[in-house]
């Protein structure tokens, strides 16, 4: 894991971003206008300068090509680049390429997955409502169903039985029906477990505990509901501690004037209990897996810069789909290969930590990119001899070479001023 990690910012540093390429673009139109002007230099001198001629001659166009060096703007980009992504790993955010470090002071809106990254990923029961009264048989029922099953939900369940020292059945014909359930044989009899759509699906009321349901929904919980053989046998509920700092955290999204927006297979109740619990404003509800990625597209065709927040196989597309893909650490291998900055706190604080720290390194780059510019542009003309005629001055080639060091020392010192930067999160 840790070379894992060293490979990753090692990677991110050696990248270059967008404004990196610009550099680059402008560098190759640089270089030759340097030359240009160097040969300009030397004719004017040559042809209209005082004796003697090859002196002067001589002092403007070296002097020209010394002060021009563009080391401060070779530098300007990567120093900063290196120095950001260096920052954001000591507070737990690994930065894969300087597009994403660039591209995450740019985000407009934060989609964020439910499970695992708002909530802990480690639900537990919370209810179980019995048909017939019998809550240890309906748990049994339930576990021995979902054992088959690699779900948070189902491990919740297997987990309840187990510490009721519940002997589970033996069940044949297991199948996951994605975004509603699961279904199998178990005793002679057909079993379904999931959510309303899926009793819906197969002819399944649940007009008896339709309304438990919604209390259940109403407090955040989310209710399956176990058939046997198309009849109601139960609810078992289930819930997903909030984390301790998901609140805080939105906060800060709210703060940094980041649209926020939870995505969740949950039904319409349950996501509004959480979504009023962490301070979440808009939310998509009974999201199929499959669809994520679809609602992250649908964002970014009405114009938004979108970041994924996820930990699942079920958001690696999504993740690949948005413009910043964000996994957290604790995940699956999948989603952390899928995006393009891994959380390794596990808290969406390292999200905005990673956006705070991304707008600092474009700003510190901008910086240098303007000093090197200026620099390069009031030094050019002075080394060329523009104010001989009027002043008598000519710039010497060895003030020249100190002044270009200067520039690159005067680089090299801003983009070391990151290091100082701590985010908002980090500061209180």
């Amino acid at each position: 894991a840790l070379a894992r990690i060293i490979e990753m910012v090692r990677q991110a540093q050696n990248s270059k971003p967008a404004i990196g390429r610009l550099v680059d673009k402008v560098a190759a139109i640089f270089v030759p206008s340097v030359l240009i002007i160097a040969v300009i230099t030397f004719m004017i001198w040559f042809n209209f300068g005082p004796e003697p001629k090859s002196a002067y001659v001589l002092l403007t166009t070296m002097t020209v090509l010394i002060i021009a060096c563009p080391c401060a703007l070779g530098l300007a980009t990567p120093i900063s680049i290196m120095v950001g992504v260096g920052k954001a790993a000591e507070f737990g955010v690994l930065i894969r390429n300087g597009e994403a470090l660039q591209r995450a002071g740019q985000l407009t809106t934060i989609v964020l997955d439910k499970t695992g990254t708002i909530t802990e990923g480690r639900p537990a029961v919370t209810a179980l409502i019995a048909v017939d009264g019998n809550e240890d048989e309906l748990l049994r029922t339930a576990a021995s169903l979902e054992a088959g099953s690699e779900h948070p939900l189902a491990e919740a369940i297997v987990s309840a039985a187990r510490d009721r020292d519940l002997v589970l059945h033996k069940v044949e014909g297991f199948s996951a029906i994605a975004g509603r359930g699961v279904q199998g044989e178990m005793s002679g009899q057909t079993l379904l477990l999931g959510n309303r759509w899926l009793m819906m699906d197969r002819g399944v009321s649940v007009d008896a505990l339709s309304h438990r349901a919604d209390e259940l929904a109403k407090l955040g919980q989310t209710p399956m509901f176990l058939a046997a053989d198309g009849e109601l046998v139960g609810i078992v509920a289930v819930a997903d501690p909030i984390k301790a700092d998901s609140k805080e955290a939105i906060e800060r999204f709210h703060r940094a004037g980041l649209r926020v927006v939870m995505i969740t297979g949950d039904n319409q109740t349950t996501a509004t209990a959480v979504a009023q619990q962490v301070g979440v404003h808009e939310f998509f509800a009974e999201v199929l897996p499959g669809d994520k990625a679809g609602k992250v597209a649908e964002l970014q065709q009405s114009g938004a810069v979108v970041a994924m927040v996820g930990d699942g196989i079920n958001d690696a597309p999504a993740l690949a789909q948005a413009d910043v893909g964000f996994a957290i650490g604790s995940g699956t291998d999948v989603a952390i290969e899928s995006a393009d900055v891994t959380l390794m706190r596990s808290s969406l604080h390292g999200v905005v930590d990673a956006i705070e720290v991304s707008r600092a390194t474009v700003r510190n780059i901008k910086q240098n990119l303007l000093g090197a510019f200026i620099y390069n542009s009031l030094g050019i003309p002075v080394a060329a001899g523009l104010l001989y005629p009027f002043a008598g001055i000519l710039l010497n080639p060895i003030i020249a070479g100190a002044a270009m060091a200067m520039s690159s020392l005067t680089v090299v010192s801003n983009a070391n001023r990151l290091r100082w930067f701590r985010p908002e999160g980090e500061r209180e």
